[in-house]
């Protein structure tokens, strides 16, 4: 019951700001319900009050106690969203796939299939001796993703 309730207030909640978008969604324990959104333009602290107050002002506390923590997604978590591709085309990612590849590259384009990854690699030159700096590109489709990350420089 309680589920359905505040998911059904969440989508209320999207509904106001389409640029925002659902990454996870729990109730725990004693009625705990976590929300973490994402959006195409980031996640502002109003963005997460916003919410908030959307779920919290709908629900009647003397009905049920409950607790509600709205977060934005994580700099250090994974992508799990195709939307979340999209906003951060140009940064580099750092993704796993289904046969255990590991790619760092630039993200260069995502669209609802498929993302395109760019890098520099160094190769054994085809004649004599050192190497040499090659570019590289890889399409992914997202079914051959088992975990994207956004790498952070300093």
């Amino acid at each position: 019951m309680l589920k359905e309730q505040v998911l059904q207030l969440l989508d209320q909640a999207l509904d106001k700001n389409k640029s925002l978008f659902l990454i996870g969604f729990s109730i725990i324990g004693n009625n705990q319900i976590r929300v973490i959104i994402d959006g195409d333009n980031g996640v502002t602290v109003n963005d997460c009050i916003a919410v908030s107050r959307e779920i919290e002002h709908n629900l009647d506390r003397d009905e049920i106690d409950f607790s509600l923590d709205v977060a934005s997604a994580g700099v250090s978590e994974p992508l799990v969203e195709i939307r979340q591709y999209s906003k951060n085309i140009g940064r580099n990612l750092k993704v796993i796939t289904s046969e255990k590849e590991v790619i760092e590259g630039k993200l260069a384009d995502a669209n609802d299939d498929n993302i395109t990854l760019q890098w520099k690699a160094r190769e054994p030159k085809p004649i004599g001796k050192g190497k040499v700096t090659v570019s590289k590109e890889a399409v992914l489709p997202y079914k051959d993703i088992v975990e994207a990350k956004v790498m952070i420089k300093f």
